[in-house]
């Protein structure tokens, strides 16, 4: 499931939008923020990404004109992205479909009572996976 499941949903929003499961989520943790700019390390601690993999990302999504990068100011190398009218339009547009892909592979499939035993198993294998609470809920 660890694999398969995640594949299925990078295969989904490939074909109907020409975007990584990676790209969708940039996107969308952008467009969850009123002023729609976070730093890149804040995306890459929340994408578990790292801030290599997430700049050649951004690079891409910059390209086509769904974010763009501005430095920030201040001591160090401090980078924002932004997302775009048209990045938001695209996330926009690709949620529906990524919605009912998961719907209908995971959600749809189970009982109200395997859905909350899924939440609960789900709590402690994240509770062991991140004892000390280093990554933002």
């Amino acid at each position: 499931m660890l694999i398969r499941l995640p594949a299925a949903l990078d295969a989904q929003l490939q074909r109907d939008q020409g975007l990584s499961h990676f790209e969708y989520a940039v996107l969308s943790l952008l467009s969850e923020r009123d002023d729609r700019t976070m730093q890149l390390s804040e995306i890459a601690q929340l994408s578990t990404s790292s801030l290599s993999r997430l700049s050649h990302v951004v690079g891409r999504l910059e390209q086509r004109g769904w974010l763009t990068r501005s430095r920030l100011p201040g001591p160090g190398r401090r980078t924002a992205a932004t997302l775009t009218d048209a990045g938001h339009a695209k996330v926009v547009e690709a949620a529906p479909g990524h919605v009912a892909t998961v719907r209908d592979l995971l959600v749809d499939r189970l009982s109200e009572d395997e859905l909350d035993t899924l939440g609960r198993v789900a709590a402690r294998v994240l509770a062991a996976a991140d004892p000390d609470g280093r990554w933002p809920a």
